[in-house]
């Protein structure tokens, strides 16, 4: 139990919570079309928002929303929800922070926090706070989401799931216990958007499953499983499926590998006749000369035969500065309104 005075220090740093942007509240169109006749990273960006625009305009174009990092937490939640809402994506690849610890968590009635100053982290620990740079989460909440999750597997038939299943599941818990409609997690159960996390014990998910197994192999019971072998199958026949398809990346890491590889798959598979992904987009701030997967540039992509350089954009900047351009932009000019839903998720059903 934290004392009086601890849990006013809590509450304290705790007292302002991150307010997710909304794209739809201002239209970004003027300064990208400005953008576009400057230099630098601003006519990237600009290059990059008319690629995301000709995937919402080809209607044969099946958009993948790749998510690494944590411009959930740091106010971009709404902005991925609305893309999912306005059938602006039809498939997501992400951490599992980025689905469990971040969207399924505020699901729950949790938020995120802005640091409005940075104690000594160990201060921070002693009060069961969790910083991510200048963002805190109470840990004792994030623990409702680690519990939540083990209870939904506790409620599953025992066997295994790929992580798109399971998030599924935690679709469905949240229309029915949710306290967050804007929810990505929520919102891609309901217009049957798969979601992916190729990494998906990476997260509060884990812990949750974790203890689910425990419980289970401590009452000889059977349990479930997550089987990573199902994401890369799953994820590879939406590709083998869509034929046209194109990439919105923030970060890079194991989802943007992830991805990219279904076309590499595909091949081994038999599908000779799969195209590389034909439109990409990354948003990050990793260097590209340490040869790290979340920074190798969509060009060295196209060595392995994953990705076309035809209409391709690196965007060097901190997605969470860019990315509500973007994606105000996409959404004000409204290619999206004409787009058939494609509804990934009901090939699994």
């Amino acid at each position: 139990m934290t004392s009086a005075i601890d849990a006013q220090r809590k509450a304290e740093l705790l007292s302002k919570a991150v307010e997710h942007i909304d794209i739809r509240s201002f239209d970004a169109r003027p300064i990208i079309d400005r953008m576009a006749h400057m230099s630098f990273t601003s006519r990237d960006l600009a290059r990059a928002t008319a690629i995301y625009n000709q995937m919402l305009a080809d209607p044969d174009c099946t958009i993948f929303l790749v998510i690494a990092g944590s411009t959930s937490a740091g106010g971009c939640m709404d902005l991925y929800a609305e893309l999912v809402r306005s059938n602006m994506v039809d498939c997501v690849v992400a951490t599992g922070a980025a689905i469990v610890d971040m969207d399924f968590f505020e699901g729950l009635g949790h938020r995120h926090y802005q640091a409005l100053e940075v104690p000594d982290d160990n201060t921070l620990r002693a009060l069961y706070i969790d910083r991510i740079y200048d963002t805190y989460i109470d840990e004792e909440e994030l623990q409702d989401c680690d519990f939540t999750v083990g209870r939904i597997a506790d409620s599953l038939e025992p066997k295994a799931y790929s992580s798109r299943a399971f998030i599924r599941e935690m679709g469905r818990w949240l229309v029915a216990h949710g306290r967050k409609a804007n929810s990505l997690v929520r919102l891609a159960y309901e217009q049957d958007v798969p979601i992916f996390c190729p990494a998906f014990t990476d997260s509060s998910a884990g812990f949750g499953l974790v203890k689910h197994q425990v419980d289970r192999m401590k009452a000889g019971a059977p349990y479930i499983t997550i089987d990573s072998i199902a994401d890369f199958r799953e994820l590879t026949e939406i590709k083998i499926r869509a034929g046209t398809s194109g990439l919105l990346m923030i970060g890079g890491g194991v989802p943007k590998n992830f991805v990219q590889d279904t076309v590499v798959c595909a091949e081994i598979l038999g599908h000779k006749d799969v195209e590389p992904h034909k439109y990409a987009v990354q948003i990050t701030v990793a260097d590209v000369r340490d040869g790290a997967c979340s920074s190798s540039t969509l060009k060295e992509a196209a060595s392995w035969g994953k990705v076309s350089t035809a209409i391709e954009q690196m965007v060097f900047a901190e997605a969470g500065s860019v990315m509500p351009l973007l994606a105000s932009d996409a959404w004000h000019r409204g290619l999206w309104k004409a787009r058939t839903p494609r509804r990934w998720a009901r090939i699994f059903d």
